[in-house]
Order: C-alpha cells, then structure tokens, then sequence
C-alpha cells in the first residue's frame, strides 16, 4: 500500500538526551493512562522542519535553542496512523496520522531550564529515563517509530 504524505500532518519529534544519555519524555496531560512521550508538534505552513523543532521544544517544555545542540536527525520521515476514532476527530478529519522528521538533541541546561507549565500545556510531568523506558510506556500506535527512533540514534545513546 502505497502513503500518501498528503494524508499525514508534517510534524517534528525532540529526542533530547542529557549527559547521562538518558531522555526527555513527559506524561500527556490529555490521556488519562500512564503514556509517556517525546516532545513532538507540528510544522506550519512554510515552516523548515529543523525550525519547527526548536519552536515546538519551547513551547511544549520550555527549552530555549541555546540550551540544546544538535546532534542528529531522522534520515528518513516516520509515519503513524491513528486509530479510527482519533483520525476522525483529530484535525477535524483531515489526517489518518502523522508523518515526523526526528531530532537528536543533547541537553546542555540545567533543569530550571525546563518549564512544562507552558501557555498551553502538554505534560503533566516529566523525567528523564533510560531508552529501554521509552517503547514499553507510549501509546500503542507509536511503539514502531520509538524502535525505529532508538536504532536509528543508538550510537548517541
């Protein structure tokens, strides 16, 4: 079956590690379950994605550009699909998932640098954890791109 990337929202994910090689996740303050995730938020219109990242990483946590350094990106662009009761909310409908371009990021602040109580909040909490963490505790339809995530970066990890 062939995707069309026409049917998938353009979005970036943050994959930010600290010196300990641990990563950023937060609890979604929307799911009422024990789901944790990586920052990850869309592109606009005209946007580089690479711009999107750091916009979205200080708006979902409060992590300024100059407290992180780039270490890496995605090669390609992962695709998830909702499941059908999200895709026909979601969006109003326009997108069966989300296609996401990926960034390593080492975090260089310290943890008043972090700030989850944003304008429009994500996550109820955070915590930064081992990679094994990350599969086994976020939202089922995302478990592939989060394996894929940590073969793909394992030789920063």
């Amino acid at each position: 079956m062939k995707i069309n990337p026409k049917d998938y929202r353009p979005n970036v994910g943050m994959m930010i590690i600290n010196q300990n090689k641990e990563i950023f996740v937060g609890k979604r303050i929307d799911h009422p379950s024990e789901f944790w995730q990586m920052p990850q938020g869309g592109i606009d219109p005209k946007e580089k994605s690479e711009v999107a990242a750091l916009r979205e990483m200080e708006e979902e946590v409060g992590i300024k550009k100059n407290k992180v350094k780039l270490i890496s990106q995605s090669k390609d662009w992962y695709y998830y699909s909702l499941p059908k009761d999200l895709s026909k909310t979601l969006w109003k409908g326009k997108y069966k998932g989300q296609r996401q371009k990926w960034f390593l990021y080492e975090f260089k602040g310290s943890e008043k640098d972090i700030n989850i109580e944003t304008s429009h909040p994500e996550f109820s909490d955070y915590k930064w954890v081992k990679p094994d963490f990350l599969v086994p505790n976020i939202v089922p339809f995302k478990k592939a791109i989060y394996e894929k995530l940590l073969k793909e970066f394992k030789d920063y990890l």
